[in-house]
């Protein structure tokens, strides 16, 4: 069974979400280590659409961040 290409293509499918879970928990870890550096303790419904976000989104807000002044400028940049 384990040689068969259907169990092969499974695990196969299996690790490479394992691999994108990873890659995106990664992400977001640092994505809020870096908020909370620049704008201090999040709020928890900030944290939660952050935690929603896909991994091209955490990218995108790993550069944004860098021009937030206020939690404010967080807010309005999820917003769009």
């Amino acid at each position: 069974m384990e040689e068969s290409v259907t169990y092969q293509d499974i695990i196969q499918k299996g690790v490479q979400k394992g691999l994108q879970r990873g890659k995106q928990e990664g992400a977001l870890l640092v994505v809020i280590r870096q908020l909370t550096l620049r704008l201090g303790l999040l709020d928890p419904v900030l944290q939660q659409r952050i935690e929603g976000l896909s991994i091209t989104r955490l990218e995108e807000l790993s550069e944004a961040l860098l021009d937030f002044e206020t939690a404010t400028d967080l807010a309005v940049w999820l917003d769009h």
